[in-house]
């Protein structure tokens, strides 16, 4: 038997002649190929780099009353879920919202940190019961804060 005769042998050859024909070109268009893989993870890190080099942390700071229903908490992971999208084009890995505890004199504190081109969704109270509280002065950034109505009032 020989391998002309075997079924699909006619494709097998047309590839071979069509990846004969293309090799130089192949060959031709690598370096490029690599240079442009070479700029892009280079950009894709410098973005990186610049975006975890300019971060915000905010302090999440419960009442003692503090009791979340799960649709609070499911509202406030939407809400940490949009830090990325407003990063504007960094990679998840320097556009990621972290969330940090540490205890101090007997007191545990929450931090939440992300890009501070995601300030202004950091700052964002996700929970009707705890309060933001900026840790870098930020000038344009205020928290939103409602006066209760006074008794009595219309």
């Amino acid at each position: 038997m020989n391998i002309v005769d075997l079924p699909g042998a006619d494709v097998v050859a047309e590839a071979v002649g069509w990846a004969t024909a293309a090799a130089p070109y192949i060959a031709a268009s690598s370096p490029g190929a690599m240079a442009m893989w070479f700029w892009w993870a280079l950009r894709r890190a410098r973005l990186v780099r610049a975006a975890l080099a300019d971060r915000v942390t905010v302090e999440v700071v419960p009442t003692s009353t503090f009791d979340p229903s799960e649709g609070e908490v499911g509202r406030w992971a939407r809400q940490l879920g949009r830090v990325h999208h407003s990063t504007q084009g960094v990679p998840p890995r320097g556009s990621a919202a972290r969330l940090r505890y540490s205890a101090e004199d007997g007191k545990m504190r929450c931090f939440l940190e992300g890009p501070a081109t995601a300030s202004a969704v950091l700052a964002m109270p996700g929970f009707a019961e705890v309060e933001v509280r900026a840790h870098r002065a930020q000038k344009d950034i205020q928290p939103v804060r409602f006066p209760a109505p006074r008794e009595g009032a219309k």
